[in-house]
């Protein structure tokens, strides 16, 4: 079992600038690819960004591209995603998802999943 806590979330204004963790824990996490995922009210859950085990191959939404970094430090199992130029469409509650397999985040059919953090942009 994987459990999965995101922090980080907030308001922040247009153009601001956020940094969200998700810490994971229960297991060995070797080969484990992790991602985000957000979800605005009234919408439908979004694929945001993915990483693999290694950190070398990441995976981001066109709508994120340019703005939004994600990175991991598996010596803390912690992922992050550092989130710049923030837009009011970026309003939504962000999810942390783990899963052997980075295409199951992206599909948004993860195995683990984090409770979630509320991001909210003001403009």
């Amino acid at each position: 079992q994987v459990q999965l806590v995101e922090s980080g979330g907030g308001l922040v204004q247009a153009g601001g600038s956020l940094r969200l963790s998700c810490a994971a824990s229960g297991r060995t996490f070797n080969n484990i690819a992790m991602g985000w995922i957000r979800q605005a009210p009234g919408k439908e859950r979004e694929f945001v960004a993915a990483i693999s085990w290694t950190g070398g191959s990441t995976d981001r939404a066109a709508s994120v591209k340019g703005r939004f970094t994600i990175s991991r430090d598996n010596a803390k199992n912690t992922m992050y995603l550092q989130m710049n130029s923030l837009k009011p469409d970026d309003t939504a509650t962000y999810y942390c998802a783990a899963d052997p397999s980075r295409n199951r985040i992206v599909a948004g059919t993860a195995a683990y999943w984090g409770q979630g953090t509320q991001v909210t942009v003001s403009s």
